[in-house]
């Protein structure tokens, strides 16, 4: 912990003080900065302050760091297929079955116990450098940053949607072309577990983009880009087109067998037991040399298995 006094310059009078700070402070994001303000860490004249009040010029903040470590955290040696590292970022490739973080009911065995135990210095950082989530369920590419100011330009990417993901999924129905789904989304007023489509300015804005890749009988391979990042927003929206990813048990519901479907496809679709989606291609700006690099992680056995099966069967 350590205090600093900042001087509002003149230049700045008249901007709302969190956004003052930010300016002042590039190391740390915006979100972060108003953090401080509203749990009193930062102090005008020794008396607290909104994010939204209107900089005089020439006031004294005094602003208490605090660097928030993820030592409650434990690092435990579990492979993980880092496909890109250098000393700022790293780019993994998360399979099926494991959480990003620790929470309530995974304290141990998450992607952050790994990549603790990979680089120790990441207990420095905020959620040990994670600046995005998977699905326990969902394999594909994370970046990981392995600095303040890394994690803060990253973080600021997928705020301002400049980071691109790409999605691949197996989706219910005979999908005739893309399209975009924009509809907003929060938590399910039925069910508070879940997700859902809800009513303008109930939710959050949320943009999907899709393409069809394959067509199977009953059946679409499908890219999906997101342009906005929402909790299970891909699974979402594609339940809300009446497309739903197949083994989605959360908005998918029951294993839905074509009619005469022969045992090869049944026994397929029952062995599939996870929702079929992964993060395919991930594309961003580095965030100190400011070079556009791009991932690919191929698709894991399990959904290559079922677009085979899928292949064979012609819904006869």
């Amino acid at each position: 912990m350590s205090l600093l006094n900042i001087v509002i310059p003149d230049r700045l009078i008249g901007q709302r003080i969190d956004s003052a700070l930010a300016a002042m402070l590039p190391d740390y994001s915006r979100s972060k900065i108003t953090s401080w303000v509203r749990s009193g860490k930062a102090l005008v004249n020794n008396k607290t302050f909104k994010p939204k009040e209107k900089v005089l010029g020439g006031e004294i903040i005094a602003l208490t760091l605090v660097k928030e470590k993820s030592n409650a955290w434990l690092g435990e040696d579990i492979a993980i297929d880092v496909v890109y590292e250098d000393a700022d970022i790293m780019v993994v490739n998360k399979p099926v079955g494991l959480v990003t973080h620790p929470g309530a009911g995974n304290w141990t065995g998450t992607l952050a116990n790994a990549l603790l135990h990979y680089d120790p210095s990441l207990a420095n950082l905020d959620r040990a450098g994670i600046v995005h989530r998977l699905d326990k369920n969902t394999s594909g590419l994370m970046v990981v940053a392995r600095s303040e100011l890394a994690q803060k330009n990253l973080v600021e990417q997928l705020q301002t949607h400049a980071v691109s993901r790409e999605y691949s999924a197996i989706v219910y129905g005979h999908m005739i072309s893309g399209g975009s789904i924009d509809a907003p989304i929060g938590r399910d007023p039925k069910d508070r577990i879940r997700q859902a489509v809800v009513e303008e300015g109930e939710g959050k804005d949320a943009i999907t983009h899709y393409r069809v890749i394959d067509r199977f009988a009953h059946h679409t391979h499908v890219k999906c880009i997101l342009e906005t990042g929402r909790t299970h927003q891909i699974r979402v929206h594609m339940s809300f087109a009446e497309h739903p990813l197949v083994a989605d048990p959360m908005y998918g519901g029951k294993i839905r067998f074509p009619k005469k479907a022969d045992d090869k496809l049944k026994e397929a679709l029952k062995a599939f037991n996870r929702q079929a989606l992964h993060a395919k291609k991930l594309t961003l700006s580095h965030p100190i040399t400011g070079e556009e690099i791009s991932w690919k992680a191929p698709l894991p056995d399990d959904m290559q298995g079922l677009l085979e099966v899928l292949s064979m069967y012609d819904g006869e």
